[in-house]
């Protein structure tokens, strides 16, 4: 049988349709319509088309055959392989078809027919037979063979006999080796190519010979006369005679260079997209882009940011001064070379460029640039510029990209691209590059400016809401540590305070607001001082937080009635408040939702104060209740906020991170065991925290951390004295005796003048409007204090006195003579209390 030739419609090019009818005529001309019988039918069978071509092949003409069913020409039934559908549902069939010719012989046709889509408007089948199969082959056919090879334009080929030694090399190879095909005749490929390349080649080839199967590499060659490196897809593949034995091999080599370079394109915007804004950090962002650049795109990359940027809360669009010379700030760098000997300029410092340098140029034009070092823009620039003058003939530099940092259309700064090591010049692809990946940078910079600009005044609001010094107290030592987040949640709302109350007592307070940002600081300074202004009323501590959830509940309810102006959302904190009294030695505790505090004996014990289960402020469910204990004096107590056990680096098991404190707070140190030289030192609380910190925090906590430690003194009794005072008006003098007797004692003598008056109003008001039993104390330590307790729950009124009342200047004279005076409400009755500070402490 003869070989097929097959024939088909080609695909009509964009544009086809609207070709000139010659030019369609001229196509026709050229390929020869009649060459090819060509037959097209409807979905029935029926002839719709018929060509000069089918006319010669059976002698038919097309008036005679349009319309008629195909198969009446059919000699025999079209044989159909086994198993295969009908032709109905194939898209292509081909195969030898008997027909009849008008003069009734019998014809063997190998047969082509296309199946086409319904709904196309073309005939539904086109069948075409090639006639010139028919004719011997012209000697020019093997012609056109060795034509191709040699001048094939798109693929290096090579030919190699068995002893691997080259026979021909086609004209892209010659190009591809820069050697003629009689240069390389009779050479081995490792020997045309000395690298590792050549050396691949030549073991696959080897492996071809043993195997007979074709092989497969990707090469990169640097052909000679070219600075740029090509990638090349190399296939080896064996020669057979008609035997099937293997006469040698056939190298074909395509160059894949423009694939393999926009795939390491690809690449590297994909790893900048993973690399670069991994922290919202500017240096360490700027710096990531340095080191996703170097070395896959230039040998040495800066990032400089317009100083000009540098206290501006909120940049221009257009930050480029109108005139005068550009001050940029290096923030990062990096190179090929260890060091960076390359930079003029180090990180941290600004540098000033002049109007025509490249940097101030691409700034200027806000679009990317690329240079040799010999174009006069660069030799302009230099010639003022000894020093990097210098370091770009030392190190030959020979290319350079400027490439402007823009983003939310604000101009950042700019990024210096340089090559000296590799030797290829910056591309227009390369330029193309630059500029995606400082797009990336940009934003991603702009981000972190925002946030750090953000989080700063955060900080700012949250500092100055805290305590800025701790008050000196009587009743505790006392040290704290606040760290703000390092993360990327922003500054929360933690919070902590002492506030000295009345009795010598002192409160020391925890609390922690759910959110971060502005929000959670401004909410935080308002609790801070709601809780200043009830502790400041000496509530018990369950009744404070009972007040304190209330006020967080209405601060929710506003926010939720403001959501449409922009509110962030429901209000939520926890809290912990304890009440430390150095004369009992007792401490009253009451949480809100928040970590139990941590108690250290003097023996070393370590324990978690137990407290009721209770839930975070603003829930609103039942009263607080609250845990009192008997502490020994120089015990330790530790408030914390959540943040400090909550470890994200190492795990998120709080109980975990309480073991972890409770063993930081057992240290030596902490107990005050530590020697020098055999004599014990004074425990520093200082030294405390700053252990517990390093011990329990990575270097950038995730949350804010707010500690506080507190070590508690208790008063002799040598410091306290009692009288109990009976409900008769003739008991005031003795007990003002009694007072002095007590001052002369305490060696406070000069105070006696003041206390007897104080003593006397306080005392007789008690017999006067108040219930038995009345009881009268005297503290001293820093201060004087003296404190009036009787059974009744009216609290005494400051008041103005007219001139001719009788009373009423009591307690206006109190306020008078003393530095601070107040009454609290106790489970039994109230106490009033004035506070005096001694001239001679």
């Amino acid at each position: 049988m003869e070989q097929p030739v097959t024939v088909g419609r080609a695909s009509r090019p964009l544009g086809a349709e609207s070709e000139a009818p010659d030019a369609m005529e001229a196509l026709a001309d050229l390929v020869g319509e009649s060459l090819t019988a060509r037959v097209t039918l409807d979905e029935q069978g029926r002839v719709t088309g018929w060509n000069p071509g089918a006319e010669r092949l059976l002698g038919y003409s097309a008036g005679q055959m349009t319309g008629r069913r195909a198969a009446d020409l059919l000699a025999e039934p079209i044989p159909v392989r086994g198993g295969l559908p009908t032709l109905a549902g194939l898209p292509r069939w081909n195969g030898d078809v008997a027909l009849r010719h008008h003069d009734g012989r019998k014809l063997t046709v190998r047969v082509l027919a296309h199946h086409r889509a319904p709904g196309t408007g073309d005939p539904a089948w086109l069948l075409v037979s090639a006639l010139t199969r028919r004719q011997p082959r012209p000697a020019l056919d093997e012609s056109l063979v060795s034509w191709s090879f040699a001048q094939s334009p798109c693929c290096a080929m090579a030919i190699y006999d068995t002893r691997l030694r080259l026979r021909r090399a086609n004209e892209e190879m010659e190009q591809a080796m820069a050697l003629t095909e009689e240069e390389m005749l009779g050479l081995r490929v490792s020997e045309i190519v000395d690298n590792e390349a050549g050396e691949l080649a030549e073991r696959a080839m080897a492996l071809v010979l043993r195997t007979g199967e074709p092989q497969y590499q990707e090469n990169y060659l640097r052909t000679p006369g070219e600075s740029r490196e090509h990638a090349w897809s190399v296939f080896e593949s064996a020669l057979r005679d008609a035997e099937g034995t293997i006469r040698g091999i056939c190298l074909a080599a395509h160059d894949m260079t423009e694939q393999y370079w926009a795939r390491k394109r690809l690449q590297l915007i994909a790893e900048a997209g993973r690399r670069i804004g991994s922290t919202l950090d500017v240096t360490r962002t700027a710096q990531e882009l340095t080191d996703v650049t170097v070395p896959a795109l230039a040998d040495f990359v800066s990032v400089d940011l317009l100083t000009a940027l540098d206290d501006t809360p909120e940049p221009h669009a257009h930050a480029l001064d109108a005139d005068g010379p550009l001050l940029l700030r290096r923030v990062a760098l990096r190179s090929v070379t260890p060091g960076a000997p390359e930079a003029v300029v180090a990180p941290g410092q600004v540098d000033s460029y002049p109007e025509g340098s490249a940097p101030y140029e691409s700034l200027r034009a806000g679009r990317a640039t690329l240079y040799e070092v010999t174009d006069p823009a660069i030799t302009a620039w230099l010639a003022h510029d000894s020093a990097r003058a210098e370091r770009i003939r030392a190190f030959g530099i020979h290319s350079v990209m400027t490439v402007p940092l823009v983003a939310r259309g604000t101009t950042l700064g700019v990024v210096l691209f340089l090559r000296h090591r590799n030797p290829d010049t910056f591309r227009h692809d390369d330029l193309v590059l630059a500029g995606e990946l400082a797009a990336r940078a940009a934003v991603s910079i702009d981000n972190a400016r925002r946030y750090t600009r953000e989080r700063a005044t955060a900080v700012t609001l949250q500092r100055s809401l805290l305590p800025q010094r701790l008050p000196r107290q009587a009743a505790v030592e006392v040290a704290s540590r606040y760290l703000p987040a390092g993360g990327h949640a922003g500054v929360g709302g933690d919070w902590f305070d002492v506030i000295p109350l009345s009795g010598a007592r002192v409160a020391l307070v925890v609390g922690d607001v759910v959110g971060h940002g502005l929000h959670a600081s401004a909410t935080m300074g308002r609790l801070r001082t709601a809780v200043r202004t009830l502790a400041d009323i000496d509530l018990p501590c369950d009744e404070l937080l009972t007040h304190l959830d209330d006020l967080v509940a209405r601060l929710s309810g506003e926010e939720e009635g403001a959501e449409g102006a922009g509110s962030s959302g429901d209000v939520g904190a926890t809290c912990l408040y304890a009440v430390y009294d150095p004369v009992s030695r007792r401490c009253c505790f009451a949480g809100a939702g928040h970590p139990a505090p941590a108690v250290v004996s003097p023996d070393g014990r370590v324990d978690l104060v137990g407290l009721p289960a209770a839930p975070p402020l603003g829930v609103g469910s039942l009263p607080y209740e609250a845990t009192e204990v008997v502490l020994p004096e120089g015990s330790l107590l530790a408030l914390y906020t959540n943040g400090l056990i909550e470890n994200r680096d190492r795990d998120r098991d709080l109980d975990a991170g309480v073991h972890r404190l409770l063993e930081a707070l057992a240290l030596p140190q902490a107990l005050g065991f530590a020697r020098t030289g055999g004599t014990p030192m004074a425990p520093s609380l200082d030294a405390l925290c700053d252990t517990v910190l390093a011990d329990l925090l990575p270097q950038r906590p995730a949350d804010d951390v707010a500690l506080l430690v507190a070590r508690t003194r208790a008063f002799d009794e040598s410091q306290v004295a009692t009288w109990a005072v009976p409900d008769d008006p003739s008991a005031v003098a003795q007990t003002r005796k009694d007072v002095v007797a007590q001052l002369e004692r305490w060696g406070l003598s000069d105070a006696a003048f003041v206390t007897e008056l104080v003593v006397s109003e306080l005392v007789t008001n008690a017999i006067r409007h108040a219930q038995p039993p009345i009881q009268l104390r005297l503290i001293h330590e820093n201060t004087l204090i003296c404190e009036v307790s009787d059974g009744g729950n009216t609290a005494p009124h400051l008041r103005r006195a007219r001139t001719y009342d009788e009373g009423g200047r009591g307690l206006l004279l109190v306020a008078q003579l003393t530095e601070r005076w107040g009454t609290r409400q106790g489970a039994w009755g109230k106490t009033i209390w004035a506070e005096q500070t001694l001239s001679h402490q």
